[in-house]
């Protein structure tokens, strides 16, 4: 794999090879359903840490376009404006590698350009996988195809037998290639950068927003950008997501000795994710974040110890919920779920018990998603276990692999309750 240079890092980039790996693949897989094409339908590119870019995967290119994928030819791709074009004309004149030939672009995302490539590629009464009407959940749970765009394409085409397939191919490539992991270990390298960027950050006195800065400051500076990170701080807290004065009008909160900050990192390079838990304590905590974040870590190697290429999804999901239901805690959300994709997601909720909650609806529980999937070597999944008890709630991890023989970790250290220094 060739690699390019920032600063003194060599940095993993994607070849023709892996476009070759990719594509075969899918070719393969439609051969197995009995598909004579791919629709790819992908997220806007500013939809944040989890979306939906199964477009990237055949493209290597910006996310947000439409692919259309023969199954005995190339990729065609729907681009959402013109400024994209601008951006592979300069990408290809610096080395880079935009996977889609010129001859397979179109500019515009309409059913009505949908429609005529259909008939171009003599596709009108064809068998033809789709990949966007699934569920994605919590975000899409009847998918990410628009309304609109579905109704039009589906009236002008009755004799294409269309066939959602997102499950299934994204148990497919859940899988990583060697070209693959090199950069998702190296967006593991640069979330620990944050990570250590945002720990020097916090001390008392200093508003949220510094450490929150730091973080992404050091994204920025090692080469890569991220999405907006989940941050809040506290004495004690339950909440868990973007800070709230990046969507409620409201001053940052300065922390205090004797608090606890918990972020989530999501370290995204080369359009894989890396996702780092962070929680720092700020000197003398509750006697309860200390025990949560006992048990958060018990879960923890309870998943260390069971995710290997003989288990299913779901034996890793109970084997990190045990350790807090026997301790009577509670959990946040999910102990673990799939990353590069985002698919399998561990059951959680049921309730929570925080004073307060009786005013809202109540909590129900979420099953297991993917509870029977077979784990194999190079799969990446987000251990982020979560134990409770009462408001003080400790969420730790980072990203897991499946190896040949057992798991491997590629940033430990926010597995762990981490100290700021006054």
């Amino acid at each position: 794999m060739p690699h390019h240079t920032f600063g003194n890092a060599d940095v993993p980039t994607f070849t023709w090879a892996e476009r070759d790996r990719r594509w075969d693949l899918a070719r393969a897989f439609m051969a197995q359903h009995g598909l004579t094409a791919l629709l790819v339908y992908g997220e806007h590119e500013d939809a944040g840490a989890s979306q939906f870019n199964v477009d990237t995967w055949f493209t290597n290119d910006r996310p947000g376009a439409t692919v259309l994928m023969p199954r005995d030819g190339e990729p065609i791709a729907f681009l959402p404006m013109p400024l994209y074009v601008l951006d592979r004309l300069e990408a290809t004149r610096r080395g880079g590698r935009c996977w889609v030939s010129a001859e397979g672009i179109r500019i515009g995302r309409t059913s009505d350009q949908l429609a005529d490539a259909l008939i171009a590629l003599e596709l009108t009464t064809s068998r033809i996988g789709v990949i966007g009407l699934d569920p994605y959940v919590p975000w899409h749970p009847h998918g990410v195809i628009p309304y609109q765009f579905w109704r039009d394409i589906l009236t002008a085409f009755p004799g294409i037998d269309f066939r959602p397939v997102g499950d299934q191919f994204g148990r497919l490539i859940m899988a990583l290639g060697g070209e693959e992991l090199a950069v998702l270990r190296h967006a593991a390298r640069l979330g620990e950068e944050i990570v250590d960027a945002m720990v020097v950050a916090a001390r008392p006195g200093v508003p949220e927003a510094l450490v929150y800065a730091a973080g992404t400051a050091a994204a920025n500076m090692h080469g890569t950008v991220i999405p907006g990170m989940h941050l809040c701080s506290g004495a004690e807290f339950a909440a868990s997501g973007p800070p709230h004065w990046g969507f409620r009008p409201g001053n940052p909160r300065s922390l205090r000795e004797g608090d606890f900050l918990a972020a989530e990192v999501f370290s995204c390079f080369g359009q894989l994710q890396t996702q780092h838990q962070v929680a720092i304590t700020l000197g003398e905590v509750h006697p309860d974040v200390e025990a949560a974040a006992a048990v958060a870590r018990r879960c923890y190697e309870a998943g260390l110890a069971t995710l290997t290429p003989t288990a299913t999804f779901g034996e890793v999901a109970e084997a990190m919920l045990a350790p807090v239901e026997l301790a009577g805690g509670w959990v946040r959300g999910p102990q673990i779920h799939s990353l590069n994709p985002f698919g399998a997601i561990a059951r959680y909720g049921g309730g929570y018990p925080v004073d307060g909650m009786e005013q809202y609806p109540r909590v129900g529980s979420s099953p297991t998603a993917c509870a029977d999937l077979q784990l194999r070597p190079g799969m990446s999944f987000a251990f982020e276990p979560s134990c409770g008890f009462g408001r003080h709630v400790v969420t730790l991890g980072g990203t897991v692999i499946v190896g040949d023989a057992g798991s491997i970790e590629l940033n430990p250290r926010t597995a762990h309750l981490l100290r700021a220094r006054n």
